[in-house]
């Protein structure tokens, strides 16, 4: 059955993905968003509401000129690593407070069912890899620590007002839509994919930054997942919270599959033919080495499972990057 779906953070990257497959799927969408780091271009799904979601009254708004909303999708988020370091307070100020004034508005219109984009940075550096969702959450840095303070508000409204949920932790979510109709547009771009690519075109060259952590090849590790493949899980949730098969659930969204800096960089140039230039530099303060999930419980509950390779997510966001450079959209893709 359609639903109206209110998505927060709907011109960003994730979320404008997910507005597109919620309208494709039928749903009628509530789109949210400050614009303080989206684009308005990207709301192309559903009636739009620019708010901040600490404004209270323009959070009624939202919830009640579009309505009635049937559930949340919460993906609006300060989600610098780095930045995070310098500013905690800006990160606790919106990515929990946010979050706590979305709650209370969800409680004043009696909306039940919310999905949560959260992180694997909540878990900080695990002991043991593949990471499990059982595993002590122990951010090392502000961003992971708003929002496994997000995480546990989430789930003290659920046991006090009967709110279905679950938190969704990401781990490196890249690629576009395959049609490049939308992709990575970040302001700074601090994603290693979207910088290996702009090297490879003829940018900056791309800054490795550490080549001394304990991995493999000493460049830092991390689990890439395609934005369609997460965007797949968030409305596969939706359905388990809807039909009642699941109350309340954390859940591992990857691959599985560990890759390096220095093996995505040799990933993209194989995929454009191109060489990526790059420099080395000093760690980035509060990155682990390697973070990689076990995404077995989302297989179990959802029936998901990834469907593209790390090539595809490259191909996807290289078609994406020269279709908005005028210059087509050649690329290696699966061979």
């Amino acid at each position: 059955m359609p639903l109206t779906v209110l998505v927060t953070g709907a011109a960003g990257y994730i979320g404008s993905h997910c507005c597109r497959r919620l309208a494709a799927d039928g749903h009628r969408i509530v789109a949210v968003d400050s614009l303080v780091r989206g684009h308005r271009h990207a709301l192309r799904w559903g009636d739009f509401v620019h708010a901040d979601l600490r404004d209270r009254r323009a959070l009624d708004t939202a919830f009640t000129a579009h309505g009635p909303v049937d559930a949340v999708i919460h993906f609006a988020a300060l989600a610098y690593v780095g930045e995070s370091m310098r500013e905690p307070e800006r990160y606790f100020a919106v990515n929990v407070g946010g979050t706590l004034e979305l709650l209370a508005a969800m409680d004043r219109h009696q909306v039940r069912h919310l999905v949560f984009s959260s992180t694997c940075a909540t878990y900080g550096e695990p002991e043991r890899q593949p990471i499990s969702e059982d595993t002590a959450q122990r951010p090392v840095n502000p961003y992971g620590a708003s929002k496994l303070m997000a995480e546990q508000a989430i789930a003290a409204y659920g046991r006090a007002v009967g709110l279905r949920w679950a938190c969704l932790r990401y781990f490196n979510v890249a690629g576009c839509a395959e049609d490049g109709s939308l992709g990575e547009e970040h302001e700074p771009e601090t994603h290693l994919i979207p910088l290996a690519l702009a090297a490879a075109d003829g940018g900056p060259p791309l800054t490795v930054m550490g080549h001394d952590y304990p991995t493999a090849d000493g460049t830092a590790v991390r689990d890439y997942i395609h934005v369609c493949d997460l965007v797949d899980a968030h409305v596969r949730m939706l359905e388990q919270l809807r039909c009642g098969a699941i109350d309340r659930a954390a859940v591992n969204l990857g691959t599985g599959q560990g890759t390096s800096v220095a093996e995505i960089i040799a990933a993209v140039e194989r995929v454009t033919g191109r060489a990526v230039a790059h420099r080395r530099a000093d760690r980035r303060p509060g990155d682990p080495p390697c973070l990689v999930a076990d995404p077995r419980r989302a297989g179990a509950e959802l029936g998901w499972t990834a469907r593209y390779r790390l090539d595809d997510m490259i191909a996807h966001a290289w078609a994406f990057r020269l279709r908005h450079t005028g210059r087509g959209s050649l690329v290696r893709t699966r061979s």
